[in-house]
């Protein structure tokens, strides 16, 4: 008997511990986009936007503070919508893409901030330079996404940040050093192999 309510209880244990165990999705790119926007020169606020986003998330709702953010951000996935200005964007007056063909960013930590919010602190890094950053997160929805049939998360996340910290400070400030940065980003389990 005493076999028996010790295999029940170590059974209940080990299903406990699965079903709290931190789940590891991989970044959508088709449904994420990285949207940069600023001021130029006070008349207009363009925005820039980030494609071919990759990398993965893990999330623990029961322990957020084991979630982590590992992301790849080329900058061969950047359209503003007009093919100079990526070109210019791209050169050594702003990116130098040539030399950094990335951004990336890596959570360090992960704390709750109220119902369906989240802070993610980390370190991004552009041009070679890496600051610390916090995303303001909220989380869409995490469920069965319909089509793919697996387990997925939603979020969506700003920043603010200062260009000249990283290096790509051309025509500041008259065209603003503050540029605000929107996600939304998609993720799904991978399919088993």
């Amino acid at each position: 008997m005493f076999k028996r309510i010790a295999l029940t209880a170590a059974l209940i244990a080990a299903s406990t511990a699965a079903f709290a165990a931190p789940v590891t999705y991989k970044i959508d790119p088709n449904h994420t986009d990285v949207v940069a926007s600023w001021s130029h020169f006070g008349f207009s606020n363009p925005i820039a936007h980030f494609g071919q986003v990759d990398g993965s998330i893990t999330y623990d709702p029961k322990n957020v503070g084991t979630s982590k953010v590992d992301v790849t951000i080329p900058l061969a996935g950047l359209d503003s919508h007009v093919e100079k200005f990526d070109e210019h964007l791209r050169s050594a007056d702003f990116f130098d893409a040539e030399k950094y063909p990335n951004i990336t960013f890596k959570s360090t930590k992960v704390e709750a901030a109220g119902d369906k919010k989240l802070r993610v602190f980390g370190d991004l890094t552009i041009k070679g330079v890496t600051k610390q950053v916090v995303l303001d997160t909220t989380i869409n929805k995490i469920g069965e996404q319909p089509m793919a049939k697996r387990a997925a998360a939603g979020f969506d996340a700003t920043t603010t940040i200062k260009r000249s910290d990283f290096g790509v400070d051309k025509y500041a400030p008259n065209v603003s050093d503050n540029v605000t940065i929107r996600i939304t980003t998609e993720a799904v389990v991978p399919a088993a192999k």
